[in-house]
């Protein structure tokens, strides 16, 4: 039921990079909401058309979801998190990322032909 995407301005890293990326994610993601990584789902888009204070340096936006409700405290963990992954692995600096974070309630999110609500 975690979700996370990253959306990004740079090219297309090779596979095995996009990969560790969205491995590391995955098992972050878990242990930052304390569930199973069987229901984490990770994504990444290259290559997106962005700026960030009106200029086209590399830069990402990032979408946290979850069933349940996020702590202030759990949020600025992830943020700080998500982000040096993010910079050491794409090389966006921190400056340059944005994250949102959104609580989904259980009926509005669906799995396996039913929801978790």
């Amino acid at each position: 039921m975690p979700f996370i995407k990253v959306q990004s301005s740079v090219s297309a890293p090779e596979k095995t990079v996009v990969k560790s990326l969205l491995t590391s994610l995955s098992a972050k993601v878990a242990k930052h909401f304390g569930k199973p990584e069987s229901y984490v789902m990770t994504a990444f888009e290259s290559d997106v058309p962005m700026t960030f204070g009106g200029s086209f340096d590399p830069v990402c936006y990032v979408e946290i979801k979850n069933i349940g409700t996020m702590t202030s405290a759990q949020t600025k963990s992830m943020s700080q998190d998500f982000c040096q992954e993010i910079e050491s692995t794409l090389g966006v600096s921190s400056d340059r990322i944005y994250l949102e974070f959104a609580d989904a309630q259980r009926h509005l999110w669906g799995w396996n032909g039913s929801t978790f609500g």
